[in-house]
């Protein structure tokens, strides 16, 4: 049913309660992951425009997604990473729809009205734009273990 899984990683702690459960689906659904990571600084958000050198953070980000991606490889698993730069919900949209995803996979921080209107909702952008299925994982559930 679903054969390419984008899963939306945030570089933190919230990915350790994604990871397992999109490992666990993927695992019984012989499906491919497509691991993203949206990084939006300044010079990611300038990149290309300035022909800028990538910055650290660009640079931890492609390592972590090559972690997680290896961590996933080791248990069996089709995994392909990819770095996107600029904002995190056209960024999460656009590789999805490029990359032919069947469901994109994303944590909720479980913020109210008031920390959406401030913190903005990648969630409810990505929802509203987008005819792809959409799975929610609670960041921080206590049914999640960390991937390992």
């Amino acid at each position: 049913m679903y054969h390419k899984i984008l899963v939306a990683l945030e570089n933190g702690r919230a990915d350790d309660t994604l990871v397992p459960h999109i490992a666990e689906l993927a695992r019984r659904l012989g499906s491919e992951l497509l691991l993203v990571h949206v990084a939006d600084g300044w010079a990611a958000r300038n990149f290309d425009q300035l022909k800028l050198a990538a910055s650290a953070e660009m640079k931890a980000d492609q390592a972590y997604l090559d972690s997680v991606a290896a961590r996933l490889r080791s248990a069996g698993l089709k995994v392909t990473s990819e770095l996107v730069l600029g904002n995190p919900p056209t960024g999460i949209l656009k590789t999805a729809e490029a990359r032919a995803c069947d469901l994109i996979a994303l944590t909720s921080h479980g913020h109210k009205l008031i920390g959406d209107f401030f913190l903005g909702s990648t969630i409810d952008k990505v929802r509203h734009n987008t005819t792809i299925p959409i799975l929610v994982v609670r960041a921080g559930s206590e049914t999640a273990t960390p991937f390992a």
